[in-house]
């Protein structure tokens, strides 16, 4: 009998165990995660508004029910508090870490410091009622907006500071973020690249979504577009740049509707420095960036301001070091070989990655479907040598010792039950719980 863990419930996680259990009938995976709820980004970065991606959490759901998967969460893994990943391997023959990209790429500018500068991250984990986040007051006094960067991410910030309540109220957004946003006097919404339209990273569909918020325009501009050369012709880019482009171009020629709020899509405009007032961000200043025939772009000397209360950076994740693996800053991913943990380039018996960790924070969600495959077929293979090592016949009971009492899954059963609730009392449906304290206080009462 083989006993995995796998530390982290996101979609590599989950893929990684359904790929363990549906290969190999004697394999038993204990799924663990720091968060008391499963399903990571699925829960936890996926909008609100995108109730069909947000679907997804019902396959994964299936995987954590499977009778050879448990679902462990609380259970911090490295740094302070926290079980020691040297520890957890003496509790299972093998180890596979899926546990994503946890930091936020930087501008590297003056004033990203700011009171009023943010990650789009911190901006997601806030409406998506991540237990770690805070509540700046992102939108309070805050008129205009500067979301840098081009891809879904991006797009999804930008167009929930557009929506309304009544758009919103609908969603599992916690109540908090609902009527903050609601009250928001965010007019206007500036997303900008320092690149062109014909390699802006955003998927056709996710840009679309942005026409259609009712009593916003979104407006393009023409000379912007002509100073990129692909869009004269996008008839050689590839099939989801070229429909980039063919939206872009209809909107630049699409007439004003009038709406209270203008979303301006930029582009050739390079952060390079955040403008204080009164001690917080008031603008943006950018360089105009032009082609530097490379598929890249170089700096004009010529500078743009643009005033905003609010900026968002949404450049990118970076991989952090996990206390007791090896880490490869130059690609902020643990080293490896087809799954393999390598230390010093030696092959780690018993230790794998999967996911973001495993190869940087490129792809969807369904590109975690091979990187997982990848891993199990290495882990599997490994089978009869890492049978050979002794773990406990119940890791649970282990973990207590170590003061480690798990969330199992009849208490998250209780955290949604918590939250159905929640919902029906505020007149909404399902509303999240927001913070550590209301989350471990539901999972509590799986036990009364």
């Amino acid at each position: 009998m083989l006993r995995v863990a796998v530390v982290g419930s996101g979609p590599s996680g989950c893929y990684t165990a359904q790929g363990l259990v549906q290969q190999d009938s004697s394999v038993f995976v204990d799924v663990l995660d720091r968060l008391p709820c499963p399903y990571g980004l699925v829960r936890y970065g996926v909008a609100p508004d995108h109730e069909k991606i947000k679907s997804l959490q019902g396959s994964l759901r299936s995987v954590l029910e499977h009778e050879r998967v448990r679902f462990l969460g609380g259970v911090q893994i490295g740094g302070p508090g926290g079980l020691p990943a040297g520890r957890l391997r003496e509790l299972y023959h093998a180890v596979v870490y899926c546990v994503g990209a946890a930091a936020d790429r930087r501008l590297g500018v003056p004033g990203e410091e700011l009171p009023g500068s943010w990650s789009a991250t911190e901006f997601v984990s806030w409406y998506s009622a991540h237990p770690d986040a805070v509540d700046g007051g992102f939108v309070r006094d805050a008129r205009s907006a500067v979301v840098v960067g081009m891809g879904n991410v991006a797009v999804d910030v930008t167009r929930m500071l557009a929506r309304d309540t009544a758009e919103l109220s609908p969603t599992d957004m916690p109540e908090a973020a609902l009527a903050a946003l609601g009250a928001s006097r965010v007019a206007d919404i500036h997303m900008v690249g320092r690149r062109g339209p014909s390699q802006a990273r955003f998927t056709t569909k996710e840009l679309r979504e942005l026409a259609d918020l009712p009593d916003t325009d979104v407006v393009v501009d023409p000379a912007e577009l002509a100073l990129d050369p692909a869009c004269a012709d996008p008839s050689a880019l590839p099939p989801a740049r070229r429909r980039n482009v063919e939206v872009l171009r209809e909107w630049a020629h699409t007439p004003p509707r009038g709406g209270s709020r203008r979303i301006r899509l930029r582009f050739f405009l390079r952060p390079v420095e955040l403008l204080a007032a009164r001690g917080r961000v008031a603008a943006v200043r950018f360089e105009r960036t032009a082609p530097d025939g490379r598929g890249g772009v170089s700096g004009t000397g010529r500078h743009e301001e643009l005033a905003a209360q609010l900026v968002l950076r949404s450049v990118g994740y970076r991989g952090v070091p996990l206390d007791g693996l090896p880490f490869d800053a130059a690609t902020a991913t643990v080293p490896h070989r087809e799954g393999r943990v390598l230390r010093e380039g030696a092959v780690a018996r018993g230790e794998y990655v999967a996911g973001w960790i495993k190869r940087g924070p490129t792809g969807v969600i369904g590109t975690n479907r091979p990187c997982a495959k990848e891993t199990v077929t290495s882990l599997l293979a490994d089978a009869p040598e890492l049978l050979r090592g002794e773990v406990p016949d119940d890791a649970v009971a282990a973990l207590r010792a170590e003061g480690v009492e798990p969330v199992r899954w009849a208490g998250w059963q209780a955290i949604e039950r918590a939250e159905a609730r929640l919902g029906v009392s505020l007149g909404r449906s399902v509303v999240k719980l927001p913070d550590w304290e209301s989350l471990r206080a539901a999972a509590r009462t799986a036990a009364l």
